[in-house]
């Protein structure tokens, strides 16, 4: 048993998992999915032979594909247990993310009770004073601020790795840019008094283990303490001016950008302060590591090989035009947006003869810091034909976006040029 295990095994007693459908925050389809295999069968329109073998939290793809969640929009859905669904590139378009096109990724199963009234937040630890705190105490009591972060999960292109990844098969919508409201992490840290021998942080949601264990945590993972007092960093409790969608943390969560999304604990209910690297759950083995050399795809990497992730890499995504489109002009206009973990995009380049030749795109700065940066161009077409457009960033490092794939066991940070394929008629 870990540290992290003795510590909460005794202080965090958890409700028992809901299934899927009890999470579902529209009441008429928590009464629906509760159903018989036959209310089943009239929702898809057919009969479903094998309905008694469907698993406890699981719905039929016919149902997850439309009607996911309320306030979700266009995503496609990878699994319902835990609930995982990517957002289309031409779906962010926006250059501030929907909070209906906002990816979900989940580990375990969401609390029931996501209610802002009575949410406590603890902090604890190797603190001076430790703290709990409302949410209104948080707005209270701490500057509120607004800030357009962009999230990616560190698994965000895991479904191009070949020899395949085991994970969520993500293609390219894992990430997003939303404005998020809340207080500064760093100013609760604060007020509680880090100490002096102080390294991690650990973070703590109320979503359960998928296995109904009491007390068991899907996820807690945490950060250094010099990326915790990082002045971007949030406690949110609003997205794009609004309160959290379920889905995405509601009512309380951490955003820390420019690094793995897993660092920005949903549903937050404590944070204490650690003097070893946090063990907690998806911290240790090789969850959100990669080797620490160049590996060949396939080759077997000892445990102890692997190191944490830290910053996400420098990445683009073309977002207009989408992937097919067909136009009977002469030029075509590109838009898409530019990430590049701790460090700023420095440049966004675009090709039309698979990178015989690059363009310089219109780069706008970020609107503060840790938010993706939107680049727009615009590309002769000289005649008719199939093309392809790539799109290729640079960081103020003067790294660049790869042409392969750097293969890693746990389909990590696959970072490589974006391609949308284009016709002119």
């Amino acid at each position: 048993m870990s540290d992290y295990e003795k510590e909460t095994s005794a202080s965090t007693e958890l409700a028992p998992p809901k299934s899927l459908d009890d999470m579902l925050p529209k009441p008429s389809r928590r009464g629906f999915l509760r159903g018989s295999g036959l209310t089943l069968s009239a929702a898809v329109g057919a009969a479903i032979p094998f309905a008694s073998n469907l698993p406890e939290g699981f719905i039929p793809v016919a149902l997850a594909d439309t009607d996911m969640f309320d306030g979700k929009d266009g995503l496609t859905v990878l699994n319902d247990r835990p609930a995982n669904a990517e957002t289309p590139p031409h779906l962010l378009n926006d250059d501030i993310t929907p909070t209906a096109r906002h990816f979900i990724r989940n580990n375990g199963n969401p609390p029931e009770n996501m209610s802002a009234d009575g949410w406590k937040l603890t902090v604890d630890g190797l603190v001076d004073t430790p703290m709990e705190l409302s949410i209104e105490d948080l707005k209270s009591k701490f500057e509120v601020v607004t800030q357009a972060l962009a999230i990616e999960c560190g698994g965000n292109g895991r479904g191009f790795f070949d020899p395949p990844a085991k994970g969520n098969q993500w293609t390219l919508g894992a990430v997003a840019c939303s404005e998020w409201t809340g207080v500064r992490f760093a100013d609760v840290l604060k007020a509680a008094g880090v100490k002096n021998n102080v390294i991690y942080t650990a973070h703590v949601g109320a979503d359960t283990h998928l296995s109904g264990t009491p007390g068991k945590l899907a996820l807690s993972r945490g950060v250094p303490i010099e990326k915790a007092m990082d002045p971007s960093n949030l406690i949110a409790f609003a997205q794009n001016g609004n309160a959290l969608h379920p889905m995405n943390g509601a009512p309380l969560r951490l955003v820390i950008p420019g690094w793995p999304g897993s660092c920005s604990q949903k549903w937050l209910t404590r944070v204490w302060l650690r003097d070893i690297v946090h063990d907690g759950p998806k911290m240790t083995g090789t969850a959100y590591k990669v080797p620490n050399y160049p590996v060949e795809p396939g080759e077997k990497v000892d445990t102890k090989d692997f190191d944490i992730i830290h910053a996400m890499p420098v990445k683009s995504l073309i977002t207009s035009p989408m992937t097919g489109a067909q136009t009977g002009d002469s030029s075509i206009s590109v838009h898409g947006h530019a990430w590049a973990g701790d460090d700023l995009v420095e440049m966004v380049e675009v090709s039309i003869d698979f990178g015989a030749t690059w363009t310089k795109a219109d780069l706008a700065a970020p609107v503060n810091p840790y938010a993706w940066q939107n680049f727009d161009a615009t590309l002769d077409l000289p005649e008719k034909g199939y093309y392809e457009i790539w799109a290729r960033a640079t960081s103020d490092k003067g790294v660049s976006q790869p042409h392969a794939i750097n293969w890693n066991p746990k389909g990590y940070l696959n970072n490589t040029l974006h391609r949308v394929a284009v016709r002119r008629v």
